[in-house]
Protein backbone atom coordinates (compact mmCIF):
# COMPACT_ATOMS: atom_id res chain seq x y z
CA UNK A 1 0.00 0.00 0.00
CA UNK A 2 2.80 2.36 0.99
CA UNK A 3 4.79 1.47 -2.11
CA UNK A 4 1.73 2.20 -4.25
CA UNK A 5 1.35 5.62 -2.60
CA UNK A 6 5.00 6.49 -3.24
CA UNK A 7 4.56 5.39 -6.85
CA UNK A 8 1.53 7.71 -7.22
CA UNK A 9 3.43 10.64 -5.73
CA UNK A 10 6.32 9.93 -8.07
CA UNK A 11 4.04 9.98 -11.09
CA UNK A 12 2.59 13.36 -10.07
CA UNK A 13 6.10 14.80 -9.55
CA UNK A 14 7.17 13.43 -12.93
CA UNK A 15 4.11 15.00 -14.62
CA UNK A 16 4.84 18.41 -13.12
CA UNK A 17 8.52 18.11 -14.09
CA UNK A 18 7.69 17.24 -17.71
CA UNK A 19 5.19 20.10 -17.97
CA UNK A 20 7.73 22.53 -16.50
CA UNK A 21 10.47 21.38 -18.87
CA UNK A 22 8.10 21.66 -21.83
CA UNK A 23 7.13 25.21 -20.88
CA UNK A 24 10.81 26.19 -20.47
CA UNK A 25 11.61 24.77 -23.90
CA UNK A 26 8.73 26.68 -25.50
CA UNK A 27 9.75 29.90 -23.76
CA UNK A 28 13.35 29.39 -24.81
CA UNK A 29 12.39 28.77 -28.42
CA UNK A 30 10.15 31.82 -28.64
CA UNK A 31 12.73 34.10 -27.03
CA UNK A 32 15.28 33.24 -29.71
CA UNK A 33 13.01 34.45 -32.50
CA UNK A 34 14.08 37.73 -33.97
CA UNK A 35 12.43 40.15 -36.34
CA UNK A 36 13.97 40.13 -39.81
CA UNK A 37 15.64 43.27 -41.06
CA UNK A 38 12.89 45.89 -41.30
CA UNK A 39 14.97 49.02 -41.78
CA UNK A 40 13.40 49.86 -45.13
CA UNK A 41 10.03 48.17 -44.63
CA UNK A 42 6.99 50.32 -45.42
CA UNK A 43 3.82 50.63 -43.41
CA UNK A 44 1.77 48.13 -45.41
CA UNK A 45 4.61 45.61 -45.47
CA UNK A 46 5.00 45.87 -41.68
CA UNK A 47 1.29 45.34 -41.20
CA UNK A 48 1.21 42.32 -43.51
CA UNK A 49 4.22 40.92 -41.70
CA UNK A 50 2.40 41.29 -38.37
CA UNK A 51 -0.62 39.52 -39.88
CA UNK A 52 1.54 36.57 -40.88
CA UNK A 53 2.84 36.28 -37.33
CA UNK A 54 -0.71 36.44 -35.97
CA UNK A 55 -1.91 33.75 -38.35
CA UNK A 56 1.00 31.48 -37.38
CA UNK A 57 0.37 32.10 -33.65
CA UNK A 58 3.82 33.58 -33.20
CA UNK A 59 2.60 35.99 -30.55
CA UNK A 60 5.97 37.37 -29.47
CA UNK A 61 6.97 38.46 -32.97
CA UNK A 62 3.43 39.66 -33.65
CA UNK A 63 3.63 41.93 -30.59
CA UNK A 64 7.00 43.31 -31.64
CA UNK A 65 5.86 43.86 -35.23
CA UNK A 66 2.72 45.68 -34.15
CA UNK A 67 4.63 47.83 -31.69
CA UNK A 68 7.16 48.71 -34.37
CA UNK A 69 4.37 49.53 -36.82
CA UNK A 70 2.70 51.88 -34.34
CA UNK A 71 5.91 53.60 -33.28
CA UNK A 72 7.08 54.09 -36.85
CA UNK A 73 3.70 55.16 -38.25
CA UNK A 74 1.69 56.53 -35.26
CA UNK A 75 -0.77 58.34 -37.53
CA UNK A 76 -0.76 55.85 -40.37
CA UNK A 77 -3.71 54.00 -41.84
CA UNK A 78 -3.01 50.85 -39.78
CA UNK A 79 -2.16 52.49 -36.45
CA UNK A 80 -5.52 52.04 -34.75
CA UNK A 81 -5.96 48.50 -36.07
CA UNK A 82 -2.46 47.65 -34.86
CA UNK A 83 -3.38 48.86 -31.37
CA UNK A 84 -6.42 46.57 -31.35
CA UNK A 85 -4.48 43.59 -32.61
CA UNK A 86 -1.79 44.27 -30.04
CA UNK A 87 -4.39 43.57 -27.33
CA UNK A 88 -5.19 40.26 -29.03
CA UNK A 89 -1.52 39.28 -29.42
CA UNK A 90 -0.70 40.04 -25.77
CA UNK A 91 -3.72 38.07 -24.62
CA UNK A 92 -2.90 34.99 -26.68
CA UNK A 93 0.72 35.20 -25.59
CA UNK A 94 -0.47 34.84 -21.95
CA UNK A 95 0.57 38.43 -21.21
CA UNK A 96 -2.68 39.27 -19.43
CA UNK A 97 -1.50 42.47 -17.74
CA UNK A 98 -0.02 43.77 -20.98
CA UNK A 99 -3.30 43.01 -22.75
CA UNK A 100 -5.23 45.04 -20.17
CA UNK A 101 -2.76 47.91 -20.44
CA UNK A 102 -3.07 47.89 -24.24
CA UNK A 103 -6.88 47.83 -23.96
CA UNK A 104 -6.91 50.69 -21.47
CA UNK A 105 -4.65 52.70 -23.74
CA UNK A 106 -6.90 52.13 -26.75
CA UNK A 107 -10.00 53.15 -24.74
CA UNK A 108 -8.23 56.30 -23.56
CA UNK A 109 -7.04 57.28 -27.03
CA UNK A 110 -10.15 56.27 -28.99
CA UNK A 111 -13.22 56.43 -26.71
CA UNK A 112 -15.56 56.88 -29.70
CA UNK A 113 -13.95 54.29 -31.96
CA UNK A 114 -16.50 51.89 -33.53
CA UNK A 115 -14.50 48.93 -32.19
CA UNK A 116 -13.85 50.23 -28.69
CA UNK A 117 -16.30 47.60 -27.37
CA UNK A 118 -13.70 44.99 -28.32
CA UNK A 119 -11.19 46.61 -25.96
CA UNK A 120 -13.71 46.43 -23.09
CA UNK A 121 -14.44 42.81 -23.94
CA UNK A 122 -10.77 41.85 -23.97
CA UNK A 123 -10.25 43.49 -20.57
CA UNK A 124 -12.95 41.23 -19.18
CA UNK A 125 -11.56 38.18 -20.95
CA UNK A 126 -8.06 38.85 -19.61
CA UNK A 127 -9.38 38.95 -16.04
CA UNK A 128 -11.63 35.94 -16.71
CA UNK A 129 -8.67 33.75 -17.67
CA UNK A 130 -6.12 35.28 -15.29
CA UNK A 131 -6.20 32.32 -12.90
CA UNK A 132 -5.57 29.81 -15.67
CA UNK A 133 -2.08 28.43 -15.86
CA UNK A 134 -0.24 25.56 -17.48
CA UNK A 135 -0.76 23.22 -14.51
CA UNK A 136 -4.50 23.87 -14.13
CA UNK A 137 -5.04 22.56 -17.64
CA UNK A 138 -3.51 19.20 -16.69
CA UNK A 139 -4.83 19.11 -13.11
CA UNK A 140 -8.20 20.92 -13.10
CA UNK A 141 -9.25 22.49 -9.81
CA UNK A 142 -12.56 23.76 -8.47
CA UNK A 143 -12.95 27.33 -9.71
CA UNK A 144 -14.96 28.24 -6.59
CA UNK A 145 -11.99 27.32 -4.38
CA UNK A 146 -9.64 29.77 -6.09
CA UNK A 147 -9.04 33.41 -5.25
CA UNK A 148 -12.14 35.25 -6.49
CA UNK A 149 -10.57 38.69 -6.97
CA UNK A 150 -10.06 38.08 -10.70
CA UNK A 151 -13.59 36.71 -11.06
CA UNK A 152 -14.98 39.89 -9.50
CA UNK A 153 -12.82 42.04 -11.76
CA UNK A 154 -13.91 40.10 -14.85
CA UNK A 155 -17.57 40.46 -13.87
CA UNK A 156 -17.13 44.23 -13.46
CA UNK A 157 -15.41 44.56 -16.85
CA UNK A 158 -18.03 42.49 -18.67
CA UNK A 159 -20.77 44.43 -16.91
CA UNK A 160 -19.24 47.67 -18.15
CA UNK A 161 -19.28 46.31 -21.71
CA UNK A 162 -22.93 45.17 -21.68
CA UNK A 163 -24.01 48.39 -19.97
CA UNK A 164 -22.21 50.71 -22.38
CA UNK A 165 -22.68 48.63 -25.53
CA UNK A 166 -25.69 46.33 -25.07
CA UNK A 167 -25.86 45.66 -28.82
CA UNK A 168 -22.18 44.82 -29.17
CA UNK A 169 -21.47 41.50 -30.92
CA UNK A 170 -19.40 40.62 -27.85
CA UNK A 171 -22.26 41.31 -25.41
CA UNK A 172 -23.92 37.84 -25.64
CA UNK A 173 -20.67 36.06 -24.76
CA UNK A 174 -20.00 38.58 -21.98
CA UNK A 175 -23.46 37.95 -20.48
CA UNK A 176 -22.92 34.21 -20.64
CA UNK A 177 -19.59 34.54 -18.83
CA UNK A 178 -21.18 36.83 -16.24
CA UNK A 179 -23.72 34.11 -15.39
CA UNK A 180 -20.88 31.64 -14.95
CA UNK A 181 -18.97 34.10 -12.77
CA UNK A 182 -22.02 34.74 -10.55
CA UNK A 183 -22.33 31.00 -10.00
CA UNK A 184 -18.66 30.76 -9.05
CA UNK A 185 -18.84 33.72 -6.66
CA UNK A 186 -21.99 32.35 -5.00
CA UNK A 187 -20.50 28.88 -4.62
CA UNK A 188 -17.34 30.37 -3.15
CA UNK A 189 -19.43 31.91 -0.37
CA UNK A 190 -20.89 28.48 0.44
CA UNK A 191 -17.42 26.94 0.60
CA UNK A 192 -16.35 29.70 2.98
CA UNK A 193 -19.43 28.99 5.12
CA UNK A 194 -18.43 25.32 5.25
CA UNK A 195 -15.01 26.39 6.48
CA UNK A 196 -16.62 28.49 9.21
CA UNK A 197 -18.71 25.50 10.31
CA UNK A 198 -15.53 23.46 10.70
CA UNK A 199 -14.07 26.25 12.81
CA UNK A 200 -17.19 26.58 14.94
CA UNK A 201 -17.88 30.12 13.71
CA UNK A 202 -21.61 29.62 13.28
CA UNK A 203 -22.65 33.27 13.03
CA UNK A 204 -20.07 33.89 10.30
CA UNK A 205 -21.33 30.81 8.45
CA UNK A 206 -24.97 31.91 8.69
CA UNK A 207 -24.06 35.37 7.44
CA UNK A 208 -22.35 33.88 4.38
CA UNK A 209 -25.47 31.88 3.59
CA UNK A 210 -27.64 34.97 3.96
CA UNK A 211 -25.30 36.93 1.67
CA UNK A 212 -25.78 34.31 -1.07
CA UNK A 213 -29.57 34.36 -0.70
CA UNK A 214 -29.72 38.15 -0.81
CA UNK A 215 -27.13 38.86 -3.51
CA UNK A 216 -27.02 35.82 -5.82
CA UNK A 217 -30.64 35.10 -6.63
CA UNK A 218 -31.25 32.61 -9.46
CA UNK A 219 -27.93 30.84 -8.88
CA UNK A 220 -27.81 27.13 -7.92
CA UNK A 221 -26.06 28.05 -4.66
CA UNK A 222 -29.16 29.78 -3.21
CA UNK A 223 -30.58 26.46 -1.99
CA UNK A 224 -27.38 25.68 -0.10
CA UNK A 225 -27.38 29.27 1.16
CA UNK A 226 -30.76 28.68 2.82
CA UNK A 227 -29.52 25.37 4.27
CA UNK A 228 -26.45 27.16 5.65
CA UNK A 229 -28.68 29.80 7.25
CA UNK A 230 -30.93 27.15 8.80
CA UNK A 231 -27.98 25.18 10.17
CA UNK A 232 -26.16 28.24 11.47
CA UNK A 233 -29.24 29.57 13.26
CA UNK A 234 -29.92 26.13 14.79
CA UNK A 235 -26.41 25.99 16.19
CA UNK A 236 -26.78 29.54 17.52
CA UNK A 237 -30.06 28.67 19.21
CA UNK A 238 -32.02 31.09 17.02
CA UNK A 239 -34.88 28.68 16.36
CA UNK A 240 -37.33 31.19 14.86
CA UNK A 241 -34.83 32.36 12.26
CA UNK A 242 -33.88 28.75 11.60
CA UNK A 243 -37.50 27.76 11.03
CA UNK A 244 -38.00 30.66 8.61
CA UNK A 245 -34.98 29.50 6.57
CA UNK A 246 -36.22 25.87 6.67
CA UNK A 247 -39.71 26.85 5.52
CA UNK A 248 -38.29 28.89 2.64
CA UNK A 249 -35.96 26.04 1.65
CA UNK A 250 -38.78 23.47 1.78
CA UNK A 251 -41.12 25.69 -0.25
CA UNK A 252 -38.68 26.59 -3.01
CA UNK A 253 -36.35 23.57 -3.04
CA UNK A 254 -38.31 20.58 -1.70
CA UNK A 255 -35.84 18.16 -3.31
CA UNK A 256 -32.88 19.54 -1.37
CA UNK A 257 -31.09 16.69 0.45
CA UNK A 258 -31.44 18.49 3.78
CA UNK A 259 -35.25 18.54 3.52
CA UNK A 260 -37.20 15.36 4.28
CA UNK A 261 -40.60 14.38 2.83
CA UNK A 262 -42.34 16.20 5.67
CA UNK A 263 -40.49 19.45 5.02
CA UNK A 264 -38.30 19.06 8.10
CA UNK A 265 -34.60 19.86 8.22
CA UNK A 266 -32.30 16.82 8.00
CA UNK A 267 -28.89 17.20 9.60
CA UNK A 268 -26.77 16.03 12.49
CA UNK A 269 -27.94 19.21 14.20
CA UNK A 270 -31.69 19.81 13.93
CA UNK A 271 -34.28 21.84 15.83
CA UNK A 272 -34.82 18.71 17.94
CA UNK A 273 -31.17 18.67 18.98
CA UNK A 274 -28.08 16.64 18.14
CA UNK A 275 -28.88 13.51 16.12
CA UNK A 276 -26.29 10.91 17.13
CA UNK A 277 -26.14 7.52 15.42
CA UNK A 278 -26.63 4.37 17.46
CA UNK A 279 -22.95 3.37 17.40
CA UNK A 280 -21.98 6.74 18.84
CA UNK A 281 -24.61 6.35 21.56
CA UNK A 282 -23.56 2.79 22.46
CA UNK A 283 -19.90 3.76 22.70
CA UNK A 284 -20.68 6.89 24.75
CA UNK A 285 -19.40 9.14 21.98
CA UNK A 286 -16.14 7.23 21.41
CA UNK A 287 -16.87 6.18 17.81
CA UNK A 288 -18.43 8.12 14.92
CA UNK A 289 -18.64 11.49 16.66
CA UNK A 290 -20.81 14.20 15.00
CA UNK A 291 -18.96 16.01 12.23
CA UNK A 292 -19.28 19.68 11.29
CA UNK A 293 -22.11 20.21 8.78
CA UNK A 294 -21.03 20.79 5.18
CA UNK A 295 -23.20 21.90 2.27
CA UNK A 296 -22.40 21.36 -1.41
CA UNK A 297 -25.19 19.89 -3.50
CA UNK A 298 -23.45 20.27 -6.84
CA UNK A 299 -23.44 17.10 -8.96
CA UNK A 300 -20.33 15.06 -8.30
CA UNK A 301 -17.99 14.87 -11.26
Amino acid sequence: MLARRHQGIGEIILKYTLVLLLSLVLIGCSSNDELPDVADTGEQQLYEQAQRYLRSNNWDLAVRSLQLLESRYPFGRYAEQAQLELIYAHYNGYEREAAVEAADRFIRLHPAHPNVDYAYYMKGLAAYTANEDLFSRFLPTDEAERDTSQAKEAFAEFNQLVTRYPDSPYAPDARSRMLHLRNILARHEILVANYYFRRGAYLAAANRGRYVVENFQRTPAVADGLAVMAQGYILLGLDDLAQDAIDTLALNYPEHPNIDKNGEFKSVYTLDGLQRNWINKLTFGLFFPPTPPQFDTRPKL
